[in-house]
């Protein structure tokens, strides 16, 4: 019995001081192929680097390891859906797929599996209604979010007048290009502008006939919500065309290096909207090259850091990190499950002086979720490109989205999704 206990003591001391097991699992549902590679790549990145900084520096999260699964789905639904579910059953606490055809088909799969779904910036825009969506998340801000922020901005540069203007839309084919429509036809109506809608066709490398059209109408601003190589055309056409830059704004999905990179000068101040910084004097960054980089866990080649879309997936990591560490702090425990990191999303409470702590002050607005409220602040800033510099710089403040258009669109669309899916509303 003596000889037992020693064994035992000697398992004990030896779990205690060599490395944890990965008992937190969050799959990185990642494309580094196909046409939409070159802005899958950097976000897959961060968002696999983030969990690399908590496992070597902190040990996990509250103690416990995170192990990030990579599943290839190419920006393909199909692939997505497959990726999801071979990776489901080892009790993943989170998914965030980047990609809105991916996250309109896990929605009821995860509705059904219990599992989190986590769209930041992407996705359902009525998943923000937590009253319906009880296992789906995309704060800090929507696509409907987006489009309103880009419209106050005009507002605030024509005196807060917008009557008579022309704003065209030019976007993705697809469930994601056409998610700012139906705010963007009641933002025209309140405002007063006209509002044209030029689709272009995945992935985009064809869009001579949009900006011909574009030429001949001579909108004020032109709008973009596209994606991979769709951007980098887009904005090469639009300088081919002499369309000025400054009266182009693109989504966050349409506002990185890679996107404005290749139009060279003719690039210079093009505009993006954001809900987060960019640049790499963020004080995490020192802790990621320390960390992660200098000592060869980079999950790349090691050149996107303090990029836009690298930050993003960092971002991402981020939030799902700290819902896990707030769904710990819940239960006492360090090893969770994925309803209770649902709880963690749900109370997450994140402040300025949080961020602070993470390397990242300023970064990000702070987020304050509840049972009702999935979408958080609704807030963004816009970037502008400056050519010679190679950089994004802030040429506005936080401004916020206008609920009172947005509110009762998300209120009409999630109660429509209710009631077909057969979901009685909860937080009453």
């Amino acid at each position: 019995m003596r000889k037992s206990f020693a064994a035992l003591a000697a398992a004990a001391m030896l779990a205690t001081t060599g490395p944890a097991l990965a008992d937190l699992t969050v799959p990185n549902l990642s494309y580094r192929t196909g046409s939409y590679a070159a802005n899958g790549i950097p976000y897959a990145d961060g968002f696999a680097d983030y969990f690399t900084l908590l496992n070597e520096r902190d040990g996990g999260i509250g103690g416990e390891k995170v192990a990030v699964p990579e599943c290839e789905t190419a920006y393909n639904t199909e692939k997505g859906v497959e990726c999801y579910e071979s990776t489901k059953g080892q009790a993943a606490l989170a998914y965030n797929p980047l990609s809105t055809g991916i996250t309109y088909q896990l929605i009821p799969k995860v509705t059904a599996d219990h599992h989190v779904l986590y769209t930041p910036g992407y996705g359902r825009t009525s998943a923000a209604n937590g009253a319906v969506f009880e296992w789906v998340f995309n704060y800090p801000a929507n696509y409907w979010d987006g489009a309103s922020v880009a419209v106050k901005y005009m507002l605030a540069e024509n005196g807060g007048d917008l009557t008579g203007k022309k704003i065209t839309l030019v976007y993705h084919n697809s469930a994601y290009g056409k998610e700012p429509i139906r705010t963007l036809e009641e933002l025209a109506k309140k405002h007063g502008f006209t509002l044209s809608l030029l689709p272009v066709d995945p992935p985009g490398q064809e869009q001579k006939s949009q900006w011909l059209q574009i030429r001949r109408d001579k909108p004020d601003y032109v709008i973009m919500y596209g994606w991979g190589v769709m951007n980098q055309v887009a904005i090469q056409e639009a300088v081919n065309i002499k369309f000025p830059m400054d009266h182009m704004m693109g989504i966050w999905w349409s506002g990185s290096e890679n996107d404005v990179g290749p139009a060279g000068a003719g690039a210079n101040g093009y505009k993006s909207i954001s809900f987060h910084g960019v640049g790499a004097e963020y004080p995490i960054y020192a802790d990621l090259k320390k960390y992660v980089f200098d000592a060869g866990k980079a999950a790349g080649a090691g050149d996107q850091l303090g990029t836009v879309l690298y930050s993003r997936g960092m971002y991402a990591a981020m939030i799902i990190s700290e819902a896990i560490r707030t769904a710990q702090e819940k239960t006492g425990k360090a090893s969770v499950t994925p309803e209770e990191v649902r709880d963690g999303f749900e109370n997450l409470n994140l402040t300025e002086a949080r961020l602070t702590e993470l390397g990242l002050p300023g970064f990000a607005q702070p987020i304050a979720a509840s049972c009702a409220d999935h979408g958080g602040p609704g807030t963004a800033m816009i970037l502008q490109w400056d050519a010679s510099a190679k950089k994004w710089s802030a040429v506005s403040d936080w401004i916020e989205a206008d609920a009172d258009v947005l509110d009762p669109l998300i209120a009409e669309d999630s109660a429509a999704f209710a009631k077909e899916s057969g979901i009685a509303e909860r937080c009453k």
